[in-house]
């Protein structure tokens, strides 16, 4: 009750007290107003001290509201320059994919301009070179022997095997007898061994046998084993490896197989 409504109430009961109202009852009647405004004073600090609560309350969500906003806006920040950055990579990827496909296209290129030079010239490569001389030099115009190597050694190494066997291939033909036919038919094998183990060994076996003196009888003869031990059958990998030791102690494929042998046991 307000305090206007209390003077209201007790005018009207001294009004009806009128004359006959004594001292008595003039003091109980203030000591009740005085009650009455203490109580009213309580109740209107108890509210003034709950509306304060509620303000600082609002005040938290408010300030809790404003932090989460900027921790938003810093977030969506980082996340705009982490789309540009990697945006520029993808750029610079591409970039890149699109300078190694234009290397590639001109290797296969010049690798097939080889190619067509060696068949327009096949049959005059035949009809000079000499019957059962294997030596003989190719007629001008034709790529060396070391040319159509290093260039399909090239295409092997960049992950082109299929152009690279196609230029080994062409060494084979045209210079049956030349000193680097041992390594054309060990990286013929070498184009096959990811896809093709058991053609890749035909090749490795072919330098095993038919050049046996040949550096690369070494790596081949260690590749077959290497070839056997994942196919499991250890007696013939253990025999490569032996023949690897004993035949070609000097080379650097003796020390991986006498590794090998003391893995699989010998």
């Amino acid at each position: 009750m307000s305090h206007p409504v209390q003077g209201a109430v007790l005018t009207l009961a001294l009004v009806a007290l009128g004359g006959c109202a004594t001292k008595g009852d003039l003091r109980r009647v203030e000591e009740q107003l005085l009650l009455s405004r203490g109580e009213n004073q309580r109740a209107d600090s108890a509210r003034g001290a709950q509306l304060a609560e509620v303000i600082r309350f609002q005040q938290a969500i408010m300030d809790s509201v404003s932090a989460a906003s900027q921790g938003l806006t810093e977030v969506q920040r980082q996340v705009a320059v982490l789309r540009g950055d990697l945006s520029n990579e993808l750029i610079n990827v591409q970039q890149q994919l699109v300078q190694v496909q234009a290397l590639t296209g001109q290797s296969q290129q010049r690798l097939t301009e080889l190619q067509t030079q060696i068949e327009a010239r096949s049959e005059q490569v035949n009809a000079v070179t000499p019957p059962g001389d294997s030596t003989a030099a190719a007629p001008s115009g034709v790529p060396s022997a070391e040319q159509i190597y290093q260039t399909s050694v090239q295409q092997l190494r960049r992950g082109s095997p299929g152009t690279a066997r196609l230029g080994f291939r062409e060494l084979l033909r045209l210079y049956p007898g030349h000193a680097l036919v041992p390594d054309a038919v060990y990286f013929l094998g070498e184009s096959f061994a990811a896809e093709s183990p058991d053609s890749a060994a035909v090749y490795y076996g072919r330098v095993a046998e038919s050049h046996p003196k040949s550096p690369r009888a070494a790596g081949a003869l260690y590749k077959l084993g290497l070839l056997a031990e994942r196919r499991k059958d250890l007696d013939q990998a253990r025999g490569y490896y032996q023949r690897v030791v004993r035949d070609h102690s000097a080379s650097n494929e003796a020390a991986l197989a006498r590794d090998r042998l003391k893995s699989i046991g010998r």
